[in-house]
C-alpha cells in the first residue's frame, strides 16, 4: 500500500465509522463528534484524491469537508457572518 492509499483508506474509514456509529445510535447525527469524524475523514480522502489527481473525488470530498465543517460550526452554535 502506498502513501495515498493509506491516507485515503483512513479518511474513508473515518466517514464510515461516523455513519455506522450514527446508524446504531451511538452518536447523534447532528452532534459534534459526527461532524468532526466526517470533516477529518473527508479532508483526508480529498487530499488522497488530490495526490492521485482524481478530480471528481476531490470535488466530492472537498464539498463533504465543507458541509461537515458547516455542520460542526452549527452544532457548536458559532455565528457565520
Amino acid at each position: 500500500m502506498v502513501y495515498n492509499d493509506i491516507i485515503g483508506t483512513i479518511g474513508v474509514g473515518l466517514i464510515l465509522v461516523a455513519f455506522f456509529l450514527s446508524t446504531e445510535k451511538f452518536i447523534q447525527n447532528d452532534g459534534k463528534l459526527y461532524f468532526v469524524l466526517n470533516a477529518v475523514g473527508a479532508g483526508l480522502a480529498c487530499y488522497a484524491s488530490l495526490l492521485i489527481d482524481y478530480w471528481p473525488f476531490v470535488i466530492l470530498e472537498g464539498t463533504w469537508f465543507l458541509v461537515s465543517v458547516y455542520g460542526l460550526m452549527k452544532a457548536m452554535k458559532i455565528k457565520m457572518t
